[in-house]
């Protein structure tokens, strides 16, 4: 069974330097049927102004997936990390017992656009850590790419849950398919582009909750950039 979020049903947060729809409720947005999906929380689709940002600020037992599809976001941690994340990169930050972090826009003349995505963990007050890879166009090209998994199978970073993201890229005559085990639910956001799902015309912004789907197939993309979530059977975060 596929159910589907329309881009236009998402929450909107405007405030001048930043434009973020929200998948999920998230801060000032509220929806009572739309608080996340499985162990997924959080898909934040966010535009950051030239040289704006979020400043310092804590996190406690979520794992942040930053995933930057234009221009570059600057990363610093109460870890001592910093770095840039580009289109390609994928960062994961597990909070654990907790962090502090800034986000800001490295650039001072141009936006960048990210999706920030939260994931409740399996475990609380565990080690924080933070792990970076860049997964080209090329791995992503045409196929569904492993891009987080709970035992870092094939260069994946690795989540605290029982979860698997994909990747992919999907323009023209290029297709993918992905089987789920049984019994598995699944989230499918179209980050950018158009694609069909399963035969179903998906535009950019759109997700799609699958239950009781062992096959997802994608196809039929215009410059499409999609994510694939594998996730627990249940339906809202924070249930066993």
């Amino acid at each position: 069974m596929l159910t589907l979020r329309k881009a236009s049903d998402r929450g909107l947060a405007n405030h001048g330097w930043l434009k973020s729809f929200h998948t999920f409720s998230f801060a000032q947005y509220r929806n009572p049927d739309e608080q996340g999906f499985s162990d997924l929380l959080v898909i934040n689709d966010d535009r950051v102004s030239a040289g704006k940002g979020f400043g310092q600020h804590p996190h406690r037992d979520m794992e942040i997936l930053s995933y930057v599809l234009e221009g570059a976001l600057e990363h610093k941690d109460s870890m001592g990390t910093g770095s840039v994340i580009r289109p390609g990169d994928v960062q994961l930050m597990s909070a654990g017992r907790g962090v502090t972090h800034s986000e800001f826009n490295h650039s001072h003349d141009e936006s960048v656009h990210f999706l920030q995505i939260w994931v409740v963990p399996a475990i609380g007050g565990a080690e924080p850590r933070y792990q970076q890879a860049n997964f080209s166009a090329e791995d992503k090209r045409g196929r569904l790419k492993l891009i987080i998994s709970p035992d870092g199978k094939d260069g994946s970073l690795e989540i605290r849950q029982d979860a698997r993201i994909y990747a992919g890229l999907f323009d023209a005559d290029e297709s993918a398919s992905l089987k789920l085990p049984a019994g598995r639910n699944a989230y499918v956001h179209v980050a950018r582009g158009s694609v069909e799902l399963n035969g179903v015309a998906l535009q950019e912004g759109d997700g799609v909750r699958l239950r009781q789907e062992q096959l997802i197939e994608l196809s039929h993309g215009v410059d499409a950039e999609v994510l694939v979530f594998d996730l627990r059977p249940h339906e809202l975060p924070g249930m066993a």
